[in-house]
């Protein structure tokens, strides 16, 4: 496994080992032990999956302490924009995205610790995006910003995106007060 620091403190890209042959493939994309060596002891309590369309934006999600997550994402069929904005308040990179193509070809994993809003535009049809969470789902402690925020200006590269209507009345960046 390579993992790769990014210029945001925290946010690791990781590379899986794979072994191919004519037969296909294997990798173990989460081994506790060797995360653990690497210097991610984060505990996973939760995976999720979901399904999308190519045009699909989801995010910029989080949820606040104590219900924080953290997430280790990948995509099995398909692929993403995948993008993670700093929101704790006292980080020098707050406000401040990290993005990367995750796909079905590159297997590339990306680790996202707690104080952060996560985000994903999908590029083709049917893709597959898996994560695991550090905490359990808690509605009551979710919330969104904006995925198109001026601010922080990510660069989505989606013409008509298909959205949630939580995600399109998101918060806005400007006047968003972080709990982290």
């Amino acid at each position: 496994m390579q993992i790769t620091r990014t210029h945001i403190e925290g946010l690791l890209v990781i590379q899986p080992k794979v072994f191919s042959d004519d037969r296909g493939y294997f990798y173990e994309p989460y081994n506790k032990r060797a995360f653990a060596e690497a210097g991610i002891s984060t505990e996973f309590v939760q995976d999720n999956q979901s399904l999308s369309q190519a045009g699909v934006v989801r995010g910029l999600h989080f949820q606040n302490p104590p219900y924080a997550q953290a997430k280790l994402v990948r995509v099995i069929q398909g692929a993403v924009w995948d993008v993670a904005v700093d929101i704790r308040k006292n980080s020098p990179t707050y406000g401040k995205h990290f993005g990367l193509e995750l796909n079905a070809e590159n297997k590339t994993m990306f680790y996202i610790p707690e104080g952060f809003a996560h985000g994903f535009a999908t590029l083709k049809d049917n893709t597959v995006f898996f994560y695991k969470c550090s905490n359990y789902y808690h509605k009551a402690s979710e919330d969104c910003l904006l995925w198109n925020d001026e601010d922080i200006a990510i660069p989505w590269d989606v013409i008509n995106p298909i959205l949630s209507d939580k995600d399109s009345k998101a918060k806005a960046f400007k006047g968003f007060k972080s709990m982290f």
